[in-house]
């Protein structure tokens, strides 16, 4: 479950955050119980970004059937 202020962050906070939680979860030396920190809160930002990202989609494919439709309708 996402907090509140996870759902806040902009797409490109979330990416730049799980980017860095990435490049320290691959330096290592951290103990077991900051990587599972580190690990749940990538998981997290995933969701934040994938969520952004499935709502562009979504802008992406109305706009889309928007434009299909003003064509059909203006062909005949």
């Amino acid at each position: 479950m996402t907090s509140k202020v996870d759902e806040a962050l902009g797409y490109e906070q979330a990416r730049d955050e799980l980017i860095e939680v990435v490049r320290r979860l691959e330096a290592g030396g951290t103990t077991l119980e900051e990587s599972l920190a580190l690990w749940e809160r990538g998981e997290e930002l995933a969701k934040v970004c994938r969520r952004w990202l499935d709502g562009a989609r979504a802008r992406l494919d109305a706009a889309l059937a928007e434009e299909d439709a003003a064509e059909e309708a203006g062909g005949k």
